[in-house]
């Protein structure tokens, strides 16, 4: 076998048009295509190529300009000696572990126009595209992570073996503020059917930005062969020599027939807009250009499809919604990686063994969480044997549902229940390193119960407090020990929200800080330090649009033009809702948590304690759906004599943010507007298509008329 690096993009002719797209990648980080060929059976021959940028696995190679320019000359020139009968097949791969993660955003967001912009998307297609041009069999062996423009390598290809241990594939576009443009909007529903391609385009980006397993790819039809990493290799050159030979025949069974393509895929794409809708209203563009290219895919050939592509990515890439999301994406992805104001990782004590106080829910999942991901004895309690049952069965109920979905095996099952006990005897709390409360939200509960285990647990312990708008200090009021006590504020529901607020205290050490840390980290969650205020960051600016919503409301602005006063805010759903999901008496207690903190500010709604009694908002159908407002909810709140029209409750919205974001940022709660936009993105659900708060708010003005100066300068773009 012989290696050799191609030389570099020359002058192809029909690749001179993207000279434009040349000339600004200068310092591009270059993902060669290395190419060698391997004997297969018959005296033939496999040209395999390799992608490599020469970086180690902390640089995933990506696609930019010249990389995929390169990647073209590559393929033309396998192309020529195809046709000169010097090679059967080509493959690509990537290096150990990475096929590619896609196109490189740091030079796609620097793009400067919609013309440049839909160059990047004709040349993704005109490089990929090469693929299916060869005159000879393709492959693509997905070696490892694939995403977006990685994935579609794969699409483009004939043929595709992949890794049963690969740690991710997905197509991440929407989620980012842009769609699958290199060919993945019209082959991969092509591939395996409008309901599969609806789930990995449009459903797994918007839950979280959702990835694939190897076994999950094969079995949606993304890959026709799949291997163990051991030899995985030498298993897909064998298996595309079948190929070649022709004593191999791949069935693709969800390919969609003709059934498909004259009922199901209209309806598919007619449910999932209505569930967007619902979901995440439409301001978001990105999700409904998709659904409008996977729509088009059902009956028009490749080049249709790769032509509206081009036109959707270009216009996409030089939309507004897209440079906000590239603001958030790099806040979850590096400033979440090193939280600001965190104390060296080396002052953390060691968790061994935790201790929940309660055994309800909220302390179930907490418990369930712990065990899952530290792996470490964890014991709860509560005032009886009985609530501590419960929670014991809740917990280890829960580990019996991850071994039905497959998630975890047998063995981890076993392991995991046995590390769970439960005890009404806090004395079992003395060799807990780390204990979390999670009773109820109320100072005085919590001040007795820390000061009633700290007689039982050692010197060293850390204590955690899940409270959510309580004073952290006030909590460890009766504390012998204040400086080991720590705010550890997770998002419902616990499992899936990936932020906690760990809140510092004026008596927290750093080695207390250190460790809830570290402890966030190997929970999976990121933390984002705050200062003990009430509300800390999510509460607070959530308070702040829950309270407007219902002074609004209380001065007579009917409940329907308080909704639509929120939906520019693009967020996941109205402050009503959102009322309802957290609980109107939790709601009425944040509320008036901050109104005690902030009269001038927030205001107090007796009518929201009303509605609390009430206990809903909304009327529902017998499924849950929201019909309408309820004619008692109404009554409660009629009589004001001062409605807004949502034009007006808006900008109040708008102006009420900016000035306390900014009261916020000058009292030093978190260290910077990026910290703020951050939590909410990862625990109130703002979308990443409006970059968070702050870079609404200087998009809409409300920085200036409030405090005559922006967030940032200059104003990152984004749709308001």
């Amino acid at each position: 076998m012989t290696i050799e690096q191609t030389a570099g993009p020359s002058s192809s002719p029909d690749l001179d048009q993207f000279a434009d797209l040349k000339n600004m990648s200068d310092d591009e980080v270059v993902t060669h295509s290395y190419v060698r060929d391997i004997p297969i059976s018959g005296g033939k021959t496999l040209a395999l190529v390799t992608l490599d940028n020469g970086r180690d696995h902390t640089r995933p190679s990506t696609l930019g300009p010249l990389t995929l320019l390169e990647f073209a000359e590559t393929l033309d020139g396998l192309k020529e000696r195809a046709a000169k009968g010097e090679i059967a097949g080509v493959a690509v791969t990537g290096k150990p572990f990475i096929l590619a993660a896609g196109a490189d955003l740091s030079k796609v967001s620097e793009i400067p126009s919609k013309a440049i912009g839909k160059q990047m998307a004709q040349l993704g297609h005109a490089a990929l595209g090469r693929l299916s041009e060869l005159g000879v069999p393709s492959f693509v062996f997905i070696n490892g992570l694939a995403l977006g423009g990685g994935v579609e390598i794969g699409l483009n290809a004939d043929y595709r073996t992949i890794d049963r241990n690969i740690p991710a594939l997905a197509l991440p576009e929407v989620f980012l503020g842009i769609i699958p443009g290199w060919g993945g909007a019209w082959l991969l529903p092509n591939l395996i059917g409008i309901e599969n391609a609806l789930k990995v385009i449009v459903e797994n980006p918007l839950k979280n930005n959702r990835t694939l397993k190897g076994q999950e790819a094969f079995d949606l039809g993304i890959a026709d062969a799949i291997f163990d990493s051991v030899s995985f290799l030498e298993d897909s050159v064998r298996w595309a020599d079948g190929v070649i030979s022709g004593s191999i025949k791949v069935k693709r069974p969800n390919v969609p027939g003709k059934i498909e393509r004259a009922v199901k895929w209209d309806v598919a794409i007619g449910i999932a807009t209505k569930m967007l809708q619902n979901r995440i209203g439409t301001v978001a563009k990105s999700p409904y250009k998709a659904l409008e290219l996977l729509k088009a895919a059902k009956n028009t050939d490749k080049k249709t499809g790769f032509a509206a592509e081009d036109e959707a990515l270009s216009e996409l890439i030089s939309g507004d919604q897209f440079q906000a999301s590239i603001y958030a994406f790099n806040l979850v992805q590096k400033r979440a990686k090193k939280p600001a104001g965190a104390p060296d990782k080396k002052l953390a004590k060691p968790v061994t063994k935790v201790g929940v106080i309660g055994a309800g829910l909220m302390a179930s999942q907490f418990a369930l969480l712990f065990v899952r991901r530290l792996k470490v004895p964890v014991v709860i309690t509560d005032l009886d044997q009985a609530r501590v049952d419960k929670g014991l069965d809740y917990i280890r109920g829960e580990i019996d549902a991850l071994l039905g979905k497959k998630r975890i095996s047998p063995d981890e099952a076993n392991r995991l229940k046995a590390l769970v006990s439960g005890t009404t005897n806090k004395a079992d709390f003395a060799d807990a390193d780390w204990v979390i409360e999670a009773v109820f939200e109320e100072l005085g509960v919590k001040q007795d119960v820390f000061a009633d285990v700290e007689q039982y647990i050692s010197a060293e312990a850390v204590l955690a407090t899940n409270t959510s708008s309580l004073s952290v200090e006030q909590i460890g009021a009766k504390l012998k020990h204040p400086e080991r006590l720590v705010g550890f504020h997770f998002f419902n529901p616990v499992a899936v929200m990936p932020l906690i607020e760990v809140v510092n205290t004026p008596q927290t050490d750093e080695a207390t800080l250190s460790t809830a840390m570290v402890v966030a980290a190997k929970l999976y969650k990121n933390a984002v330090i705050t200062r003990d205020t009430p509300g800390f960051v999510v509460n607070r600016v959530l308070a702040k649009v829950l309270g407007e919503a219902m002074h609004a409301v209380d001065t007579g602005t009917p409940f329907e033009v308080v909704e639509e006063s929120t939906k520019p805010f693009g967020l996941p759903m109205t402050p009503f809702e959102l009322l309802e999901l957290v609980g109107l008496k939790v709601g009425a207690h944040v509320l008036d948590t901050h109104h005690a903190a902030f009269p001038e500010r927030f205001f107090e709604s007796e009518n929201l304690h009303k509605l609390a009694e009430l206990g809903h908002i909304f009327e529902r159908d017998s499924k849950g759906k929201v019909t309408g407002i309820d004619k008692k909810a109404r009554k409660i709140v009629e009589g004001g004599k001062d409605p807004m029209t949502a034009a007006q409750l808006q900008t109040r919205i708008e102006d009420g943010l900016a000035d306390e974001v900014h009261r916020m940022l000058e009292d030093k709660v978190v260290s910077a507007p990026e910290d703020i936009d951050l939590c909410l993105i990862l625990g109130a659900g703002y979308p990443f298509q409006m970059g968070g708060v702050t870079p609404y708010l200087d998009r809409v003005g409300a920085s200036e008329r409030v405090f005559h100066d922006t967030f940032h300068h200059p104003v990152i773009r984004g749709t308001d």
